[in-house]
């Protein structure tokens, strides 16, 4: 039988066990321009027992930034900077995908270039408020994207793809859930488009096709991933035939040959089992929980098959040697949800792991048995 601490094969790359790190939001990209700092290196090095890290959202242009203090991949500085991480990630033996989120209308002109505003496939304002870095605001209308302007997108996503290799990581992920700009595209209420890239089913996936053809032919498939929320109403989200829509994207996209699909399940489950049928290759699944985070509960997903990787995370955030912990049965760090975002090293480097394992005692394989770094005993956050 198959367990979450087995290895696998990711498109040619051995995976040391079935555990992913989800992708979060820190907001601690206080680097100039967006860049990563030291702190994120440890952070992402001190989980690296993980079989697979996919890293916070990263904006493939200045335009795409959508919260206060997010990283970019779009300069020549911000690379350099990711190399650190990538190196310190590498060093402990881990594997790191990079997740390309552009925010589109999630987003306000305080966080953008003078003068820039949030653009979508409409000028549809969503509902709701943005963090921005004077506090909440309401959500304005987007810039609704020339023809001309979207081809323009999509070869901003291939060239972040290319300097997310130049940086070091080992592939990228391409955000197309949780109401960013591609899902937007997938959205009836958000693309209002009559053209090419709206309207039909055909016409609403073209983008989150579009850009992951850029993207394989900028680093080749083995290097992607596809993120997907079926169902999700987050950020004011609505898909009125998410069926239709999400077995035509999946079936698009399977030619591609990518290294995976990761779904963030929202969908009834023969949802996911579907679209796992029809693409064919690795799923990665963060599943529906209800109120409570993925944890050791969700195992048996892969067990019975239902998915080859699971991607945790606020456990992840919460315990950085979340594998061995898994194997253990525990004990699991609770999270602190005050320091999520934003903030200083507090909540972020300083959850504890498990001591380490006394010589000659059994292991699980894949799962090592020694903190990745230094502390092993600091305190909780209150």
């Amino acid at each position: 039988m198959t367990t979450a601490f087995d290895p696998i094969d990711l498109a040619g790359l051995r995976l040391a066990n079935r555990i992913a790190m989800a992708p979060m939001t820190r907001n601690r990209a206080f680097g100039p321009g967006t860049t990563p700092t030291p702190s994120m290196a440890t952070y992402y090095a001190q989980r690296a027992s993980a079989g697979l890290i996919i890293t916070e959202g990263i904006q493939p242009s200045a335009v795409g930034q959508g919260y206060p203090n997010t990283p970019g991949l779009h300069s020549a500085e911000q690379v350099q900077a990711w190399r650190a991480v990538t190196a310190a990630v590498h060093d402990a033996g881990g594997v790191i995908f990079a997740q390309l989120m552009h925010a589109g209308r999630i987003s306000h002109p305080s966080l953008l270039p003078e003068g820039a505003v949030p653009v979508a496939p409409s000028a549809v304002r969503p509902a709701g408020q943005v963090f921005t870095g004077a506090g909440v605001a309401d959500f304005e209308t987007p810039a609704e994207l020339t023809e001309e302007q979207i081809p323009e997108l999509v070869a901003e996503f291939a060239a972040a793809a290319r300097n997310a290799v130049a940086a070091g990581f080992d592939g990228v992920e391409v955000h197309g859930a949780n109401g960013y700009l591609i899902n937007q595209f997938l959205a009836t209420n958000a693309n209002r488009r009559t053209d090419g890239w709206g309207g039909s089913v055909a016409g609403r996936i073209r983008f989150a096709v579009e850009v992951t053809r850029a993207v394989v032919e900028a680093i080749g498939a083995n290097r992607v991933g596809l993120r997907i929320s079926p169902g999700g109403s987050f950020n004011d989200m609505v898909v009125d035939d998410v069926p239709a829509t999400y077995t035509a994207l999946v079936d698009a996209v399977r030619p591609l040959g990518l290294a995976y699909l990761h779904i963030a399940e929202n969908a009834e489950r023969a949802l996911t089992a579907q679209l796992r049928r029809g693409f064919g290759g690795t799923l990665i699944l963060n599943p529906a929980t209800g109120d409570r985070p993925t944890g050791p509960a969700d195992l048996p997903l892969v067990e019975d098959g239902t998915t080859d990787l699971l991607s945790f995370g606020a456990e992840f955030l919460a315990n950085p040697d979340l594998p061995a912990r898994l194997a253990a049965g525990g004990p699991f760090n609770p999270a602190d949800r005050d320091t999520f975002y934003g903030g200083d090293d507090r909540g972020y480097l300083d959850y504890p792991t498990l001591p380490p394992v006394a010589t000659g005692a059994p292991g699980v394989p894949g799962v090592p048995g020694v903190p990745i770094q230094e502390p092993t005993a600091a305190v909780l956050p209150a």
